[in-house]
């Protein structure tokens, strides 16, 4: 009889498989996928720098947590699975997870506003509130083509920083974080000020922009308060609509 993943992994692997099942099923809530080729990842606990991907040819609403595959900072696979990954995803996630020892989840996502804003020459504006957090840690990484270059990988953590929000330039966002919940939280954040931003933008009427006074102080306090807000407090809850209205997540 052939045995489940979950038996041939451990229990700290599989919890970040479900929450990361979780997330994948959270953006397709949202809209947010673009069909199989967007990507979110997770470093699996443990001495190995191997970490869980989603399976290429997969929908967002269909990846269960048995169904993530493991693979190394190489691209191979280090757990059996029947499908293969996306290597343009690969080189993006591969670069963050090697550069950055505190990003255990990288979130990566072409949304409508999202990419309509990496276009943007200001890119992303201090219009409302939303937007003042990834305004506290935010870089940009211009646009090299398909990320199938391994040299692009060290001009895009260069550009990343210690930044854990990220604006890939004519692509999209990027979201990384020491925890699943805490990416899709800043995630979550990042594509609303998105927007709304182009909501206000599209009145074409006068906007008004946050004083830099209150932008000087948020950016002075925002990353010590996201640490401990939101992501954690937001994520039972998260699971709970889950098993309630998408169950299978954690198979």
């Amino acid at each position: 009889m052939t045995q489940s993943v979950k038996d041939i992994v451990s229990p700290e692997e599989w919890a970040i498989r479900v929450d990361l099942a979780a997330c994948y099923r959270m953006v397709a809530h949202y809209g947010w996928d673009d069909l199989i080729f967007t990507h979110i990842s997770a470093r699996v606990p443990g001495p190995d720098a191997h970490f869980l991907i989603n399976p290429y040819g997969m929908m967002f609403e269909e990846v269960t947590a048995s169904s993530l595959v493991k693979v190394d900072l190489d691209g191979n696979k280090v757990l059996d699975s029947d499908f293969d990954i996306n290597p343009a995803g690969f080189n993006i996630h591969s670069a963050v997870h090697a550069a950055r020892e505190d990003a255990h989840c990288v979130l990566h996502l072409h949304t409508n506003e999202g990419v309509a804003v990496s276009i943007l020459e200001d890119g992303l504006e201090a219009f409302s509130q939303a937007s003042l957090f990834p305004l506290s840690g935010l870089s940009y990484h211009d646009y090299e083509g398909v990320s199938l270059d391994p040299d692009e990988k060290q001009r895009l953590v260069a550009d990343l920083g210690d930044n854990n929000f990220f604006v890939l330039r004519n692509h999209g966002l990027l979201t990384c974080a020491s925890t699943i919940p805490d990416a899709f939280l800043f995630m979550y954040i990042m594509q609303r000020a998105a927007e709304t931003q182009l909501l206000a933008q599209g009145t074409g009427k006068p906007l008004i922009k946050v004083p830099d006074a209150i932008l000087a102080g948020i950016q002075s306090m925002a990353k010590e308060v996201l640490k401990s807000s939101g992501g954690q407090m937001a994520w039972p809850g998260i699971l709970r609509k889950l098993d309630r209205d998408y169950p299978g997540f954690r198979s």
